[in-house]
């Protein structure tokens, strides 16, 4: 049985899907922009919100303890699903754009200075791009850019010669959302480290559809968002080795990281992660997306991998197959993502197209300009596999798009770019 057979009565767990759009139903392959939620994370939320809502770590009432319980234990459900040493490790933020912007401003300045180097790879999306270039900006380091190979993607050797003696910090997607390349993170890291360079990986793409372990890729922070693997938006992870968090200012300081506040003396600070928590934390975020690692985790993580990988095979060698489309990146896709362009069609034009099948894909720049600028291309059409999609909507993905045709945006805009 393949594992896409396997995952089928999953679908079932996601009330979204079973929606009506115009007497279709959902043929949701946006995954890579957010995942569906399953009931298991809705009633989690809404059981916290109906029987333990309250301030953690602010008063001693039943609420109150319960309410930090419940975010304490969410924490722990963290540090297990990444394999992390220290529950201590484990910070949460509002995603991994957050996340990376805490690294770049709270640690980055104390290893990186004028004349020295950060170096990413060229395939970064946005969010693990500009933080970077703004640290280069306000210390007077260089971003360097690791480009990639002529399939656009990168190679250990190839990144690993790109690192320099001025290299102090290098961040690399541990998978593209573009193309859902893999990236050997863990042989760039381990280069990385016999330099004394430190490694920050953005792992949103990669945490829904692989199994993590933060210790055996040997990362000094991995940063990943809840919303793309299946729990509530708004909240993200920030892990942190407990050396590199000890070295890194708060970006936001305010209730909940003072033990004492003076005027003009002192603060007590907290220790980490409390000290990089400031405010009000989104506990129903937290307890939501320890639900959603609950469920991960009884689906299988590596069956997960197998199913994505499974389906987004099957649609790249499809497309393939077809006259005058191409797909980019891997022959054998395996981070659950298939970037592909139709020849003389605006992506818009195809993604249009799609919708009328009922059918839901990315389409555009993805966040990465740079990057799709280096391949030549106006865009693409990304469809983003996820644990509930199944072999007939790969099969309605083809059918679809062996019937696309030119409409507004190729005959009255053919090299415009809406959106990004």
């Amino acid at each position: 049985m393949s594992a896409a057979r396997e995952f089928a009565d999953l679908r079932q767990d996601f009330p979204l899907l079973d929606i009506d759009l115009d007497g279709r139903k959902p043929a949701y392959l946006d995954n890579a922009a957010t995942t569906q939620k399953p009931r298991q994370v809705l009633e989690a939320t809404n059981h916290y919100y109906a029987t333990g809502n309250s301030n953690v770590g602010r008063s001693v009432h039943a609420l109150s303890m319960r309410a930090t319980d419940h975010y304490e234990s969410a924490r722990e459900t963290v540090r297990a699903f990444l394999g992390a040493a220290d529950s201590a490790e484990i910070v949460f933020t509002r995603g991994t754009t957050d996340s990376v912007n805490m690294v770049a401003q709270g640690f980055g300045p104390h290893v990186v200075g004028a004349g020295d180097e950060v170096l990413i790879s060229g395939m970064e999306h946005h969010s693990n791009l500009l933080p970077w270039r703004r640290l280069c900006e306000q210390t007077g380091a260089l971003l360097k850019v690791a480009p990639t190979d002529e399939h656009g993607e990168l190679t250990a050797e190839g990144f690993i010669g790109h690192i320099g003696d001025r290299t102090k910090l290098i961040a690399v997607a541990h998978v593209s959302n573009v193309q859902g390349t893999v990236n050997p993170v863990r042989e760039i890291t381990a280069a990385a480290h016999r330099r004394g360079i430190h490694v920050i990986v953005d792992g949103a793409q990669a945490v829904a559809h692989r199994p993590v372990d933060v210790q055996e890729l040997g990362a000094d922070f991995y940063c990943f968002s809840s919303h793309k693997m299946y729990g509530p938006m708004g909240i993200g992870v920030l892990y942190g080795r407990t050396e590199c968090l000890e070295q890194m200012d708060a970006v936001n300081v305010g209730g909940g990281t003072v033990r004492n506040v003076t005027y003009d003396g002192p603060i007590a600070y907290f220790k980490r992660p409390y000290l990089f928590e400031a405010g009000t934390p989104n506990i129903a975020g937290a307890v939501g997306l320890a639900a959603a690692i609950d469920y991960l985790q009884a689906a299988g993580r590596q069956r997960i991998a197998d199913h994505d990988a499974e389906l987004a095979g099957h649609a790249a060698a499809g497309l393939r197959a077809m006259d005058g489309v191409q797909v980019f990146g891997a022959q054998q896709p395996q981070g659950g993502i298939v970037s592909f362009a139709v020849a003389g069609l605006h992506p818009y034009d195809v993604g249009n197209h799609l919708n009328t099948y009922g059918i839901a894909v990315r389409t555009g720049v993805h966040c990465a300009v740079p990057f799709i600028d280096s391949l030549g291309l106006l865009g693409t059409v990304r469809a983003s596999f996820g644990l509930y999609n199944t072999q007939q909507e790969v099969d309605l993905l083809l059918e679809a798009v062996s019937t696309v045709e030119k409409g507004f945006w190729s005959n009255e805009h053919p090299d415009e770019r809406f959106l990004d």
